[in-house]
Order: structure tokens, then C-alpha cells, then sequence
């Protein structure tokens, strides 16, 4: 059942003790550890005809909950893997993750371009 989008924006900060993720229980799926499991999902996804005011304070309060989970960076991964469209994910909106992975694109096509010209070196 889908929750109401979050009224109110405020969001205890507690701080998480990051677990590093060899010392996790493999079998277990990160999101089980999400902190996010916990908060209402309309604190990560926009409602529709959100006002723009409203979005960036949602944002920085899910940010926040980001900021303090154990899985944050396996999270961003999956959102950027997926891709994931909607919502804060890994810390990072829809629109920051495109911009990582037009980054990662980007230095992919370079790191190709520069070992086929090594290559090309070493032939010549």
C-alpha cells in the first residue's frame, strides 16, 4: 500500500555505524540494512505536480536519511545498474544520476579511445 507523501520533513539524524560490506552477511541482500526501510516512501519519491520548493527540501531531508545508511553505496549502485527513472537513490536524485552516468559514459568512450591508440602504438 502506498503511503501518503511525508508532510513533515523533518529527520532524526542518528547516527549509522557504517559496516563494511565484506563484514555483512552475504546472504542477506543489502537492502535488508537500508535505512530507508524504515521512513515513509513519499520521503523518496515525488508526488505528482510536486512544487519545486517542495521537491528540493524532500530531497536533501531523503539525502539526509542517505547520508546516515550502511548500504549507501551498494543502493547508488543498483540505482545506477537499473537505472532507476524515479526518486532518491544511493543519495543521488534521478537527475544527479544521470549526470554520473553520462560521466561514467564519457570516461569509458576515453579510456577506449586511449587503449586503442596504445595499441595502435605498439603495432606501428
Amino acid at each position: 500500500m502506498l503511503q501518503p507523501p511525508h508532510s513533515s520533513l523533518q529527520v532524526a539524524v542518528v547516527p549509522a555505524q557504517r559496516v563494511p560490506a565484506r563484514d555483512r552477511d552475504q546472504d542477506a541482500p543489502w537492502h535488508t540494512e537500508a535505512v530507508c526501510r524504515r521512513d515513509e516512501a513519499g520521503l523518496f519519491f515525488a508526488p505528482s505536480k510536486e512544487p519545486t520548493a517542495a521537491r528540493l527540501s524532500r530531497e536533501e531531508a531523503a539525502k539526509r536519511v542517505c547520508a546516515r545508511c550502511p548500504v549507501m553505496v551498494e543502493c547508488r549502485e543498483h540505482a545506477l545498474l537499473q537505472p532507476e527513472p524515479y526518486g532518491v537513490w544511493g543519495g543521488l536524485t534521478a537527475a544527479e544520476r544521470r549526470v554520473v552516468l553520462a560521466r561514467r559514459r564519457r570516461r569509458d568512450m576515453e579510456l577506449k579511445k586511449a587503449a586503442r591508440a596504445s595499441r595502435i602504438a605498439q603495432a606501428g
